[in-house]
């Protein structure tokens, strides 16, 4: 018999029994619906997440601090705790190392008008800056174009600025700080902020020189997501470095060590470094290398592990109810292939008086259970597209989110609409395998004598 006429004679068969064909495809409908919304909610949390993530930083790099950096008060070497170039070269040095940017933040005074502020400064490799993934509202990044030191302002630097006159801070009255126009006006810059303070009730202190440094972008307003980037003014490290040369020239730079003599080392020494890696797959290994290294090392990626095992978990446990309603369905197949088979005795029983093989009707059987659960894989795998739908409505209209979770909470991607299709066309024909067995095994004069 060829497979085009078993084929044939399976779909004629199933047709004849309609009422219990969809009966039993309606409990494979349903059991792989379930099965794939279940699973794609655990997908849908761990993308969630991982966007959630992304915001607040790349997730390639990793930030890399010196574990003695709060013992450093109580040495006899002031530049202990601190980061150098030194250290930025041997990281450099470490497979899957894409580059390692130092990191120099400094605080700033900005006074334009009535208004003041405090900025907090960090200046990084232009490399670091691109790889921060921020998006720019106006103007652009500082780039290597750039023959002076310029400024990129988070969205809500503004936030950090008051009105000198009575004190009225922006959060407390948006509307009085329209004009604070961080790209196009005229904002003063105060590196030495002690001089500034201290010249304000010591008159024999001289007032700290003013600087306009040219604002090249500010970044997208975003207020439904925190991004660790949005109250910083960021700006390219070596012109910074050098702009604190000329204005503090001989003097002692806040944050960076001092001599015992209390004068200025000649090299730079740093908070942190970003150090960037090659894919997220070598994040965890070279982070690792870090840490033996006795430096202390973070990123986004050892808190995604750490969620990505939790969502496992959740996924399986959820996965595992969904698989109930499909072995209902398989349960519900096997009876539906017992039942033909008693009804289809003399049928049997003439195809082998005839000479037909047995395995031919072993596989018009399983032919059967397996349409039986690709109707229902096809079906139930397309419903739980709307049921996807449904859920991510109601999550999105949550204020608090799915777990904690902002975004999406279920997500099904192309190859589970398959793998729905494909699970249950496995379960409706291992459910048919047995009720088939029974057919090839019976005995064809007992099965043409059957009433």
């Amino acid at each position: 018999m060829r497979f085009m006429d078993m084929l044939r004679m399976s779909a004629s068969n199933l047709w004849k029994r309609k009422t219990r064909t969809l009966l039993t495809i309606l409990g494979v409908v349903i059991g792989t619906a379930s099965i794939v919304v279940m699973i794609s909610i655990g997908l849908g949390l761990d993308k969630a997440t991982m966007e959630q993530m992304e915001s607040y930083g790349s997730m390639t790099t990793i930030d890399v601090y010196s574990n003695a950096r709060w013992e450093a008060s109580s040495s006899n070497d002031p530049t202990e705790g601190y980061l150098s170039d030194t250290t930025v070269e041997s990281l450099r040095a470490l497979d899957h190392v894409t580059y390692v940017s130092p990191v120099l933040n400094i605080s700033a005074i900005g006074l334009m008008g009535k208004y003041q502020g405090w900025l907090n400064i960090y200046g990084m490799s232009l490399e670091a800056l691109e790889a921060q993934g921020m998006e720019v509202e106006q103007g652009r990044l500082p780039s290597g174009e750039d023959t002076e030191l310029t400024f990129f302002y988070g969205n809500n630097v503004r936030e950090q600025f008051y009105i000198k006159k009575n004190n009225t801070y922006y959060w407390e009255d948006p509307s009085q700080f329209e004009d604070l126009d961080l790209m196009n006006g005229n904002l003063f810059i105060i590196f030495d902020s002690d001089a500034y303070y201290d010249s304000q009730w010591d008159t024999s202190v001289a007032k700290p020189k003013k600087y306009i440094i040219p604002a090249v972008g500010i970044e997208r307003a975003n207020s439904e997501e925190y991004q660790r980037y949005n109250y910083q003014v960021y700006c390219d490290i070596d012109q910074l470095i050098a702009k604190l040369k000329q204005v503090f020239k001989n003097k002692p730079i806040p944050g960076q060590p001092k001599t015992k003599a209390g004068k200025p080392y000649k090299e730079f020494y740093y908070d942190n470094l970003v150090v960037n890696v090659d894919s997220t797959e070598h994040v965890t290994e070279v982070q690792e290398q870090i840490t033996a290294m006795g430096l202390q090392a973070n990123s986004n990626m050892e808190w995604v592990e750490y969620a990505q095992k939790q969502y496992e978990m959740v996924q399986a446990v959820l996965g595992g109810i969904g698989a109930v309603a499909l072995i209902v369905a398989a349960i519900s197949i096997a009876n539906t292939m017992t039942m033909s088979i008693y009804e289809r005795t003399k049928e049997i029983g003439v195809m082998k008086v005839l000479g037909c093989n047995m395995h031919n009707i072993q596989g018009m059987f399983l032919l059967e259970a397996a349409f039986i659960g690709f109707i229902g894989g096809v079906v139930g795998s397309a419903l739980s597209y709307g049921a996807s739908a449904f859920l991510n409505y109601y999550a999105m209209k949550s204020e608090s989110g799915f777990m904690g979770i902002q975004g999406e909470m279920s997500f099904i991607p192309p190859w589970l609409f398959f793998l729905g299709i494909g699970f249950a066309v496995v379960v409706g024909t291992l459910a048919g395998f047995f009720p088939s067995l029974r057919a090839m095994r019976l005995s064809p004069l007992a099965a043409i004598r059957n009433e």
